[in-house]
């Protein structure tokens, strides 16, 4: 049985999102690093050019990105209010949708 090729691409961007997602919480847990913002911004942008890539589930994308950095810092403090760091999930689920929409917008102008 092969695979179609959107399926492979797809794969292909899952893996690219979860290093990116990686390297992303690598910096940000650098005891230098102090950029909210950056991070941030490297999140939202990352999430929202492989999701434009992608052919479905581009929620899944946004999670290979950004579930680094809430389980990182659940893994260093195990505590409850570690949990609120999942709101950072947010982040690259609005890039997500960004890309998604950016692909449908650019689908119709072309069609």
């Amino acid at each position: 049985m092969t695979r179609q090729p959107h399926t492979q691409i797809d794969a292909w961007l899952l893996a690219a999102a979860l290093a990116i997602g990686a390297t992303i919480a690598y910096v940000d847990s650098r005891p230098t690093w102090d950029d909210t913002g950056i991070t941030a911004g490297a999140l939202l942008l990352s999430s929202a050019a492989l999701s434009y890539f992608v052919r479905r589930r581009a929620w899944l994308i946004a999670m290979a990105v950004g579930i680094w950095i809430p389980a990182l810092a659940l893994i260093r403090r195990p505590e409850w209010h570690a949990l609120f760091m999942f709101l950072v999930t947010l982040v690259p689920l609005t890039g997500a949708l960004i890309g998604q929409s950016l692909r449908r917008l650019t689908a119709e102008g072309s069609g």
